[in-house]
C-alpha cells in the first residue's frame, strides 16, 4: 500500500515536469497505474549498482534519476536539476540516510559511474560524490530529503508533504495499526 503510493507520487511529479523523456526502469510489467507518456525499461544486472548502469544505458545516458521512495519531490524541483545536468556536469542530492536520492548525469558512462560504489548503505552518497568527481564532472549539489526506508521515514515523509497519496497510506496504516492494538 505504501508502495503503490509512493510509486503514484513520485511518477505525478514526473509526469508533470518539463523532461522531454520519461522512463520507468521496472521489473515485471507496468500496470493501468503507469502514466501515459513513460517508456518502461527492463531492469536488469545483478545488483543495484549494475541496474543503475543499465538503467542509463537504455535511457541513453542523459537525464536525472529517482528513485520511488522519494514521493514528497515536485515537478518545479525535477525542472530545476534538470537545467543543471550538462556535460561535465552532475548532480547529486543526498539522502537523510546518507545515501542519494537524485543523480543527474549526461554522456557519462554508466557503468564508470556507478561501479564499485556500495549501495544502501550510510556511505553511498558520499562515495558516490568521489566517484563523480574522480570522474571529472563537478558535481552540483540538490537539497537533502528523505527517502523511505523505515516507518519513522514514513511519518517524516507523510508530514512534509500531508496533500500526498504516500500520506494518505501512512494516516491509514496508522489507523488500521491502531485498530489492530499494535500502536
Amino acid at each position: 500500500m505504501v508502495a503503490t503510493a509512493a510509486l503514484a507520487d513520485t511518477l505525478d511529479a514526473v509526469a508533470a515536469c518539463g523532461a522531454p523523456r520519461r522512463i520507468l526502469a521496472l521489473e515485471g510489467a507496468p500496470g493501468a497505474w503507469l502514466p501515459p507518456g513513460f517508456e518502461v525499461v527492463p531492469q536488469r544486472g545483478d545488483g543495484l549498482a549494475a541496474r543503475l548502469a543499465c538503467a542509463w544505458g537504455d535511457a541513453g545516458g542523459w537525464g536525472i534519476q529517482i528513485g520511488m521512495d522519494t514521493p514528497q519531490v515536485c515537478p518545479a524541483e525535477l525542472d530545476r536539476l534538470l537545467g543543471v545536468v550538462a556535460p561535465g556536469r552532475a548532480v547529486l542530492g543526498p539522502a537523510v540516510d546518507g545515501g542519494w536520492w537524485v543523480i543527474g548525469l549526461a554522456g557519462v558512462d554508466p557503468t564508470a559511474a556507478f561501479e564499485g560504489v556500495p549501495m544502501s548503505t550510510p556511505v553511498t552518497g558520499a562515495v558516490q560524490r568521489r566517484r563523480l568527481r574522480a570522474l571529472g564532472l563537478v558535481v552540483h549539489g540538490a537539497p537533502t530529503h528523505r527517502d523511505i526506508d523505515t516507518v519513522a521515514d514514513l511519518a517524516a515523509v507523510a508530514s512534509a508533504a500531508p496533500r500526498t497519496r504516500t500520506a494518505a497510506a501512512a494516516a491509514s496504516l496508522d489507523l488500521e495499526l491502531r485498530t489492530e492494538g499494535v500502536a
